[in-house]
C-alpha cells in the first residue's frame, strides 16, 4: 500500500528530525521547512496528502499559512502539532482549515492516531481538552464562530504586523511580501490607526498577545 506523502513545518530543526523518525514508518516524508512562507511555497510544489505544522513560525505563522493553504492546496490535510493548549487556538486552527490539532507533549501514539483519523476523513482533537472544550472547538456556536473569526485586521495586515513584530525593517518586509516600500508603510500606518497603537513596542505586544507571532 502506498504511503501518504507528508510535508512537515516547524521552526526547530530538532523537532523536525524527531517528527521524521516518528512518522516515516507510516508516511513518506517529502519535505521539511522551518517557516510559514516556505511551507506555502513547498506545499504548492509537492502537493502532499498531509501537512504537519506548528502555529508559532517565523515570517508567516501557522494559522495564516493554513488559511492560504486551504485555498492553494485544498486536497492537503492539515494537522497542527503545537505547544498552544488554549481552546482559542484550537478553534481558530479548525476554522483556518485544520483537520487535526494535538500538543507537542502528546505521546507518539497519539500522533499516529491523529494521522490515521485525518487520512480517513475524520477530525482529530487531542483528548487533553475536556469534553466540554472538545465540543465547543469542533462544533462552536454561531457566537463563538463569530468571536473566533473576528479580527480588526486583514490577512495582509496580519502578515505585515508579524514581520514588524519580528524586528524586520520596511525594505526587508517589502522584499518578503513582493510589494513596494510605500505599500508596507501604508499597511503599518493603517494597522496603528485601526488598533490605536502608536509605537512598535506596543505593536509587538499586540502581536504576541493575539498569537500573530510567537516571540
Amino acid at each position: 500500500m502506498k504511503k501518504p506523502r507528508v510535508l512537515m513545518a516547524d521552526d526547530h530543526s530538532l523537532i523536525l528530525a524527531g517528527l521524521r523518525k516518528l512518522v516515516e514508518g507510516e508516511c513518506d516524508v517529502v519535505g521539511t521547512v522551518e517557516d510559514g512562507r516556505a511551507l506555502v511555497e513547498e506545499a504548492q510544489k509537492l502537493r502532499p496528502d498531509l501537512i504537519l505544522l506548528d502555529i508559532s513560525m517565523p515570517l508567516l505563522n501557522g494559522l495564516e499559512a493554513a488559511r492560504q493553504l486551504r485555498t492553494l492546496v485544498p486536497e492537503s490535510k492539515l494537522i497542527f502539532l503545537t505547544m498552544h493548549a488554549s481552546p482559542t487556538y484550537a478553534t481558530e486552527a479548525f476554522q483556518a482549515g485544520a483537520c487535526g490539532y494535538l500538543l507537542k507533549r502528546s505521546a507518539a501514539s497519539e500522533l499516529s492516531l491523529a494521522i490515521q483519523s485525518v487520512l480517513q476523513g475524520q477530525h482529530y482533537l487531542t483528548p487533553s481538552f475536556t469534553k466540554d472544550v472538545l465540543q465547543s472547538v469542533l462544533k462552536p456556536s454561531s457566537g463563538e464562530r463569530g468571536k473566533a473569526a473576528s479580527t480588526a485586521l486583514t490577512s495582509r495586515q496580519r502578515e505585515v504586523l508579524q514581520l514588524v513584530a519580528e524586528g524586520r525593517g520596511t525594505k526587508e518586509i517589502a522584499t518578503i511580501l513582493c510589494v513596494s516600500v510605500k505599500t508596507v508603510e501604508f499597511h503599518k500606518s493603517r494597522i496603528m490607526q485601526q488598533l490605536d497603537i502608536h509605537t512598535i513596542a506596543d505593536l509587538t505586544k499586540y502581536a504576541i498577545t493575539h498569537g500573530i507571532t510567537g516571540l
